[in-house]
């Protein structure tokens, strides 16, 4: 039939030849193109070398890259049209570095590249991010006097953009002797690409008032640039202008402007536009999918894919990724295994981006054996779907798991990504793998990754989770670039290590180098003012969230009302609570925690009755508030009664952290029996916080036997603890059983086992001052000692008799009196009367539980010296005033 054809034309062979050759590319017929060419061969045409680069385009166009090498192979000779052919079909085919090399060979060969080749070799470059090669282009351009060319130029634009160097580019557009539509879109879409969205708004700016008319693919760039901005007032302004120029019916903008309001937040807006568009094609389906996805509308998602496949449009690959992406974030396991039934009759499986996603999606919804399954029986494995699978490990807590997968990913050859690190790096903070992390490191730097500014932050942020916060700082100080995520990565290190006075020094050197905070830069430290009661500097940092805007988030919001309430604030925290515009049930549990923490159980009990009023469910963290503030107040029954009701009222299990709530609450009151019983009758296991808590109560009430008991059961779940060890001696010391203490502190000798010391701080003039245990260190040490010596002479006439069973060394009771003086809270008290005015207000924070004695001899001095003392220990906060504390010695 073709043979025919070719005969009955009046055009000669090789021009009829030519024509079907090209009529196959159009329609990327391989099959029929292979028939063409063997009649070529037939007719010994095929040495014609323009036949011959036409062969090679049309196997390049129908996608057989080997078939359109081989007939370039077998040429007699080439000229730059034919370079031009098979260069392209690599480049086309995403096959970039070898379209480079197949360059460099015409170039040994003595062909001089036209501006054609030109601009598809600079195209390659721009993919592979090539940007040496492209300079190299350029050289060569300017030596042939190309560079005046627009077509050349905007693609040199282009090149220039696309390996990250907008400056260059910019340079280059501004040079330009001709710009066209194409070079304009070049740079906005440089500026676009690069993150710089603003620069792409401002240079539509200059395009318009230099005349230049914007066309559908000036739109779609900007509309990007706006959706990654998040720019919704410019994005409406180009939503006007699009509607002027009659491109809304274009379905390529009207879809860019549907993602544009999704990702503005705008879903209303966005399927607005989708409902209104003339034509969509299952792009605009898949823009609004993502829309309704990112915005965790995941059943929106889901009834417009049920409307999708309705309306007869079949959804793509595409499709189905973005669906089981809002199933993942919904935690929509049945939607999930519904989908993946379509997918396997669609034969969407084979696809390894679904087939990941499908990992990604199961592994969320907490099925990581099923997920596992499916990623062992995947044809195809990439990186992203071995990362997909470790970091299901990873959100599980499974780290152990994550890195044996890693090891097999290694010995099947698979290269890791920056993700794939950043996930592992991840899991090695959650299990304190220091070693693993270390290795990881030393595979990260011989991998190049290290000036990646994500996994330069995860790696500080393993090492600190680690408890290696030297190490961490000092990668931090190292990384070449640092991003905001950098900077809160280093002081959420330094939060939960005690190390809250360098926190707010990395602010202030965060501040310094222009580093603008986030929101999370301001929870993070309000949580390290918090943990230090620094009162002061937490009003600084919330007069600094009022002018950045951020008062309105309410995280950052419910982090305040936390920080004034640990500093012992309680009527600011609430007077902030009160007038908190949204309210979450984080911003509830925070001051019911706030008002527990202070012994105001009464106040806790009412506002979780009010949030119950007003709709707000509790969640598990209320709970322990609310346990918290009953045993801290020794509200037995209310206690017993919201412990009852958790799961009954509102479906909340237990956890153990709800039973170690109960063992203290029982064990406050005196009643160690029946919190003993309670532990044995637990239906979870008891871990060491539980009973440590039970220890706990037995030192405080004297109970040696059920001490002993919980002692025992402490050491096997944590042998490196000094707190269980120091308690049982604390139990002996005031039993007056001088051979168990001898014995007890051996066994913590044998151990290894040294006592936490015990560190208090106060902020004086925005500055905090740290105190340990026998503190002779601090520049006034002479003046607080003299402070204290003149103290203790007052409370010895008000009737102090130190309480000596608190210091556990065998030595005169003459130095344990001496050592019991020099407890870290009384020494930051002295400080801080030697360093205020009379009558202002001491507060003081502690790492420890605050002993019997400093708790006595606090409530004297508070009398003595006429100052309301405030200490937040690691229980609960005391106010101590004119001789009573606000605890009521329960505590």
């Amino acid at each position: 039939m073709l043979e025919l054809m070719v005969q009955q034309t009046t055009k000669t062979p090789i021009h009829a030849y030519a024509c079907l050759l090209k009529g196959c590319s159009r329609r990327k017929a391989l099959a029929e193109g292979k028939q063409v060419h063997a009649l070529i061969v037939q007719s010994v045409l095929d040495s014609n070398i323009f036949l011959a680069n036409t062969l090679v385009r049309m196997y390049s166009k129908c996608g057989s890259v080997l078939h359109a090498h081989k007939v370039f192979s077998n040429m007699p000779q080439h000229d730059v049209y034919s370079w031009t052919a098979i260069i392209s079909a690599y480049a086309d085919r995403g096959e970039v570095e070898e379209a480079i090399n197949l360059f460099q060979q015409m170039q040994e060969t003595g062909l001089a590249p036209d501006k054609v080749l030109f601009v598809v070799v600079l195209k390659a470059c721009a993919r592979l991010a090539a940007l040496e090669q492209g300079r190299q282009l350029h050289s060569d351009i300017i030596k042939r006097g190309f560079q005046s060319d627009v077509i050349v130029g905007s693609t040199l634009v282009n090149m220039y953009a696309k390996c990250g160097c907008t400056e260059e580019a910019r340079e280059l557009f501004d040079n330009m002797s001709e710009r066209n539509a194409v070079s304009w879109n070049a740079m906005i879409a440089g500026y676009a690409q690069n993150g710089l969205g603003n620069e792409a708004l401002a240079l539509y700016e200059q395009m318009k008032q230099d005349g230049m008319q914007p066309n559908n693919i000036t739109f779609v760039l900007l509309l990007k640039a706006c959706a990654s901005l998040a720019a919704l007032e410019q994005g409406q302004q180009l939503h006007s202008e699009i509607i002027k120029r009659g491109f809304q019916s274009d379905v390529v903008v009207a879809s860019t402007l549907v993602d544009m309001y999704a990702k503005c937040g705008c879903t209303e807006d966005a399927r607005e536009v989708f409902d209104n568009m003339s034509v969509r094609d299952v792009v605009s389906w898949n823009a609004m999918i993502a829309g309704y996805a990112q915005n965790r509308l995941g059943k929106e998602a889901l009834a417009l894919y049920e409307q999708m496949k309705q309306e007869g449009m079949q959804p793509n690959n595409v499709t189905v990724v973005l669906l089981l992406k809002a199933f993942a974030n919904l935690v929509a396991l049945e939607q999930g295994r519904k989908l993946h039934s379509e997918i396997i009759k669609r034969g969407f499986l084979s696809d390894v981006v679904v087939a990941s996603s499908l990992v990604d999606m199961y592994a969320k919804c907490g099925c990581t054996e099923d997920a596992r399954e499916l990623f062992d029986n995947m044809s195809e494995r990439d990186v992203v779907s071995w990362s997909a699978m470790i970091a299901g490990y990873a959100q599980k807590g499974l780290g152990k798991e994550a890195l044996a997968l890693y090891e097999q990913m290694k010995q099947e050859g698979m290269q890791p990504n920056n993700v794939t690190f950043i996930l592992l790096l991840k899991a090695c903070a959650s299990l304190g793998a220091l070693e693993q992390g270390k290795q990881l490191h030393s595979e990260i730097i011989k991998r190049g990754f290290q000036s990646d500014v994500v996994v330069g932050s995860t790696l500080v942020d393993m090492y600190a989770k680690c408890g290696c916060i030297e190490d961490a700082r000092e990668l931090f100080n190292n990384m070449s670039e640092r991003d905001v995520v950098s900077w809160n990565v280093m002081l959420a290190g330094y939060a939960p290590n005690e190390l809250g006075k360098e926190a707010l020094a990395l602010y202030e050197q965060m501040k310094q180098e222009g580093m603008q905070p986030n929101n999370v830069t301001f929870v993070l430290l309000l949580k390290a003012c918090a943990n230090l009661a620094a009162l002061e500097q937490g009003k600084q940092l919330h007069s600094e969230i009022i002018k950045r805007g951020f008062q309105s988030d309410v995280v950052v919001s419910s982090t305040l009302v936390d920080m004034y309430a640990k500093c012992g604030c309680t009527e600011d925290a609430r007077k902030l609570f009160d007038n908190m515009s949204e309210r979450d049930v984080v911003s509830w549990s925070a001051m019911i925690a706030g008002y527990a923490q202070n012994g105001l159980a009464q106040e806790a009990l009412a506002l979780f009755e009010q949030m119950q009023r007003e709709g707000t469910k509790p969640d598990e963290v209320t709970y322990i508030s609310v346990l918290s503030a009953c045993a801290h107040s020794g509200l037995v029954d209310q206690g017993r009664y919201v412990f009852d009701s958790m799961y009954k009222s509102h479906g909340v299990t237990p956890t153990k952290e709800h039973y170690a709530c109960m063992v203290d609450l029982l064990g406050r009151a005196g009643c160690l029996a029946d919190a003993e019983l309670f532990i044995n009758k637990m239906p979870i296991q008891p871990d060491s916080v539980v009973w440590m808590t039970l220890l706990g109560a037995a030192r405080n009430h004297g109970h040696v036997e059920i001490g002993r008991r919980a002692f025992d059961h402490v050491v096997k779940l944590e042998r490196k603890n000094a707190a269980p060890y120091v308690l049982l001696s604390n139990i002996f010391a005031a039993a007056g059983r001088k051979d168990e203490l001898a014995k007890i502190r051996n066994e913590m000798k044998e151990a290894g086992v040294k006592k936490v010391p015990g560190c208090s701080w106060i902020e004086v003039d925005n500055q905090l001052h740290a105190f340990v245990v026998g503190d002779v260190t601090h520049p006034q040490s002479k003046e607080i000692q003299a402070e204290l010596d003149r103290l203790v002479g007052l409370m010895k006439k008000a009737g102090y008799k130190p309480n000596l069973s608190f210091v556990l060394d065998d030595v005169e009771d003459k130095e344990k009196e001496n050592a019991l003086c020099r407890h870290s809270e009384k020494l930051a008290i002295a400080f801080g009367l030697v360093n205020t005015p009379s009558g202002t207000p001491i507060r003081i924070k502690k790492n420890l539980r605050v002993c019997g004695d400093c708790h006595n001899a606090t409530k004297i001095i508070s009398k003595i010296v006429g100052r309301d003392i405030s200490v937040m220990d690691a229980n609960r906060y005391h106010h101590f005033k004119e001789g009573f504390c606000s605890c009521g010695d329960y505590w």
